[in-house]
């Protein structure tokens, strides 16, 4: 991989190039925020400092968001509750606090980058816009999902669970793959989340065992 190394400190900026160098990808460093945000393309992971001499990293990466989707792993000495979860939900794929462990580092890396890939790749049910099952009707293009003729009014994360779920019917899918695809799994407490959307999305539809639970796994739509 090519990934900007956005660091001031050179003792840490300089490891992580030596480190990430000797493990086959292609890193250059950047001091400074603005240097990321003029010269983010072509790269397919960005490491991001957020103690920056010319910008918070916070708000580099809200910059950054706004023109370009490349997975961003935080890596900071901010370890707070506050600083993590502004980092998230700014748009970073996944945070770590220094000092790093390398093995972890370069494993998070490998994680969203191929994450980011496969949410570009086209998905191997696209020309599905369409799912029948039964009098269960989904419709991914309108993102509808209607019983019987009637549209049941999904909110925007249990038609993301019907979404992916019927991209395979039939096939199981693990709570991991729905967690990540919906969720990412830096998040907190995802687990629960996905139990209390599995039980209102069955709910809704009111069809029992059109969604079966694969005990110790995850869960499958249809037969």
């Amino acid at each position: 991989m090519r990934i900007a190394v956005v660091e001031d400190d050179d003792g840490v900026g300089e490891a992580l190039i030596e480190a990430l160098g000797a493990r086959g990808h292609v890193a250059e460093r950047m001091r400074r925020g603005s240097d990321l945000l003029v010269a983010h393309r072509g790269f397919d992971a960005v490491i991001l400092d957020l103690g920056l001499p010319d910008a918070d990293g916070l708000q580099v990466l809200r910059q950054l968001r706004e023109v370009s989707s490349v997975p961003v792993l935080i890596l900071t000495a901010r370890s707070d509750e506050r600083s993590i979860v502004r980092g998230l939900r700014g748009g970073a794929d996944d945070y770590l606090v220094k000092p790093p462990r390398i093995a972890e580092l370069t494993a998070r890396l490998d994680t969203v980058t191929r994450r980011a890939a496969q949410a570009q790749a086209p998905s191997p049910a696209r020309a599905a816009d369409v799912v029948v099952t039964g009098d269960v009707r989904v419709d991914r293009r309108a993102r509808v999902v209607e019983v019987d003729g009637v549209d049941i009014g999904l909110t925007q994360k249990e038609f993301a669970l019907v979404e992916v779920l019927v991209e395979r019917p039939g096939s199981a899918v693990s709570r991991q793959q729905l967690m990540d695809r919906i969720w990412g799994d830096a998040f907190v407490a995802v687990s629960r989340s996905l139990d209390v959307h599995m039980t209102g999305l069955r709910s809704k539809l009111n069809r029992p065992g059109l969604i079966t639970t694969i005990r110790g796994f995850g869960y499958r739509w249809g037969s």
